[in-house]
């Protein structure tokens, strides 16, 4: 069968100029696009920073951050005040981010969205940047000194784009011999320590709140589907389909749970349920020759057709018993298992909470919901600049974020114009 998705395709848009037009074309549009968030900057000089920083990640510089950009949009007095701005101006941010996620909406709203959560790293010289330390960094494979950024996109037939942002503090930055640290970075005295699944079940839960994008699936990779306290703690408004890793536990069938009768004349009886069939492991499924793998093709590439083999069953979920140690996980409630394997091999292990009366294919459409999150960082860190910043501060890599999101958001409105679902290159005239 065909799965239906967004029907993102991995190459660029190689003729945007003779397609959009002339450079003021692409002016005007850009105008009109930012022209959506007047209201939410009443300061006419912050505007003019927010068109010059915009227009310079959207721009062919090969290097977009604060410095190259003034001195290429603003000249050389722009230099210092941009940098003021990205770091020290009081602009309401969250009125701005506000407008964007309803001004994506509009272009991208879907009865059947997902919003993704994933994580970024961002490699690093120094200590002194705000959250930065030797940690795992996910782009390189291993331990490196990087900050770690959670990121929530969202994704529809339509379209996709990023939706929050935020930056990762270790705990180790909230020592009390870090405070001078925390205090350079302009970190906030009254900051606590959070995990990135915190963090992110809270990003989650403030866009859900805000009811603006139409939320039907939360889609995330291992490291927060393999948390079964972020899992739980989703709203029962929407389903997940959530990555998990290949020792995950379930049931095949819902176990009968009894207490043992005592064996020994002697000793205590057991008061702890034991379940009447072992559990298993999604990697274990699998590899059972008994349940057979479907072939389904993804969607349509450039070089022809994208399918996989997959496993789809209803299962159990398991759950760690809080009362006895070592003792075999609880059974929980019903959900489905998703195994897609790829033409090179590789395996990837998904579960879900939707019913049991969902179609098919709409757990087909959910597995292709969750690519678009890493193409938004595939484009913003290509071609937007993402992780060009040179500032230190949380503010400042906050706000250089979003108006990273805002180019991107750009990008998906000219798309969107030209009924193209192709990826991103720099909008092809000179900032100069």
């Amino acid at each position: 069968m065909m799965m239906t998705g967004p029907g993102y395709e991995p190459k660029l848009l190689e003729k945007w100029r003779d397609e959009v037009g002339k450079g003021e074309r692409i002016e005007a549009m850009l105008e009109e696009y930012l022209s959506d968030f007047n209201a939410a900057i009443g300061n006419r000089r912050q505007r003019a920073h927010v068109r010059a920083y915009v227009r310079g990640l959207l721009s062919d510089l090969d290097r977009k951050s604060v410095e190259p950009i003034a001195l290429s949009i603003l000249g050389e007095g722009g230099v210092r005040p941009m940098q003021q701005f990205l770091t020290r101006s009081n602009m309401n941010d969250a009125r701005i981010l506000q407008a964007y996620r309803a001004g994506l909406a509009r272009r991208i709203n879907s009865r059947n969205g997902m919003l993704s959560v994933d994580e970024s790293d961002f490699e690093k010289k120094g200590k002194e940047s705000a959250g930065v330390q030797r940690q795992y960094c996910g782009r390189l494979g291993k331990t490196e000194n990087c900050q770690a950024g959670v990121f929530l996109a969202y994704a529809g037939e339509d379209g996709y784009g990023l939706v929050d942002r935020e930056l990762y503090i270790p705990e180790r930055w909230y020592l009390p011999e870090n405070a001078r640290r925390r205090e350079r970075c302009r970190i906030p005295q009254e900051s606590q320590f959070e995990t990135k699944n915190d963090m992110a079940l809270r990003m989650v839960l403030k866009v859900l709140g805000e009811g603006c994008l139409h939320v039907k699936w939360i889609g995330c990779d291992s490291a927060f589907g393999s948390d079964h306290g972020f899992l739980d703690a989703l709203p029962d408004t929407v389903y997940y389909f959530a990555a998990v890793k290949s020792s995950e536990q379930i049931y095949l069938n819902r176990p009968i749970l009894t207490v043992p009768e005592k064996t020994k004349a002697r000793g205590r009886p057991s008061v702890h349920a034991l379940p009447s069939e072992p559990q298993t492991t999604v990697k274990a499924v699998a590899e059972d020759a008994g349940i057979p793998w479907q072939k389904v093709v993804l969607a349509e590439g450039s070089k022809g057709k994208i399918s996989a083999q997959v496993k789809i069953i209803r299962c159990v979920f398991c759950r760690a018993s809080t009362t006895a140690h070592n003792y075999p996980p609880i059974p929980a409630e019903d959900g489905w298992l998703y195994i897609r394997r790829y033409e090179n091999g590789d395996i990837k292990y998904f579960v879900s909470n939707a019913p049991e009366t969902i179609a098919v294919d709409e757990l087909h459409e959910a597995a292709t919901l969750r690519w678009p999150i890493e193409q938004c960082f595939e484009e913003c860190k290509g071609f937007l600049g993402m992780g060009h910043y040179e500032c230190r501060t949380l503010g400042a890599w906050r706000r250089h974020m979003l108006l990273v999101m805002l180019a991107h958001g750009f990008a998906t409105s000219v798309r969107l114009s030209l009924k193209k679902t192709a990826s991103l290159l720099p909008v092809p005239w000179q900032s100069a």
